[in-house]
């Protein structure tokens, strides 16, 4: 960004924000607008008002965004402008991201979402894997790539609470992993390891036997699998 029109960029925002506190917002717009918007598949946004000052929660962050009059304002930390809007035939309100090239064009960017709704890592972290599970599900068919549904990264959880103790957290959240990645060797691997150090050994041969009908090299399934069988059969 040139000199220039970083400075007026700048003196803009200088002189918005200190504008930006005389704005008067009536009760019915804090209402309407107050509330939680889905800004990816597992991340909100939350609207509110203190003291007639908009406000904004996100990523464990709270936000103050410059009003540049009521119904528009500029979040310095995403570097985009908003406005709230109302779809004129399902009625939804969104957040709506102000284009640079075409200030006037209206779109639905950001739905709001019901009082209460909670993101798949917000049941995750309750402990509601059920309703975890069909979240992350819903995410896979709308992109089987996200970021949300990484392999490693549920991997990883499990291990987090394998390495605790927590062996009955690691199971439900490598179950999830499974069911994700239905595929992976790996994941049916980790699994069958922690419903081993739980305790539960059926488990943790049908969870081998699944490793090793994707990949027969799995040594330690491998293992496992033929002493289980050995076992049985005395």
């Amino acid at each position: 960004m040139k000199l220039k029109t970083l400075f007026l960029l700048l003196s803009l925002l200088f002189i918005v924000f200190n504008c930006s506190n005389n704005i008067d917002y009536s009760e019915a717009f804090k209402n309407e607008t107050s509330g939680s918007y889905l800004y990816h598949y597992d991340d909100l946004i939350e609207v509110y008002y203190e003291n007639n000052t908009l406000f904004l929660n996100w990523r464990g962050g709270k936000i103050k965004p410059v009003a540049l009059d009521t119904n528009e304002f500029f979040v310095a930390d995403m570097y985009k402008k908003f406005r709230f809007v109302q779809h004129p035939e399902t009625k939804e309100r969104y957040l709506s991201a102000i284009s640079e090239e075409n200030e006037n064009q209206i779109t639905y960017d950001y739905l709001k979402v019901p009082e209460g709704y909670k993101t798949p890592s917000a049941h995750l972290k309750e402990g509601n894997y059920d309703k975890a599970l069909a979240g992350y599900l819903e995410i896979k068919k709308q992109d089987s790539t996200s970021i949300f549904i990484n392999e490693r990264e549920f991997n990883s959880m499990g291990y987090q609470h394998i390495r605790k103790h927590e062996y009955a957290k690691a199971i439900e959240i490598l179950k999830i992993n499974a069911a994700l990645h239905p595929e992976s060797a790996n994941v049916y691997d980790s699994l069958g390891e922690a419903y081993l150090l739980h305790g539960d050994s059926l488990q943790a041969y049908t969870n081998y036997k699944k490793t090793l009908e994707i990949n027969s090299q799995n040594r330690r399934a491998k293992e496992f699998v033929n002493a289980y069988i050995a076992d049985s059969n005395e």
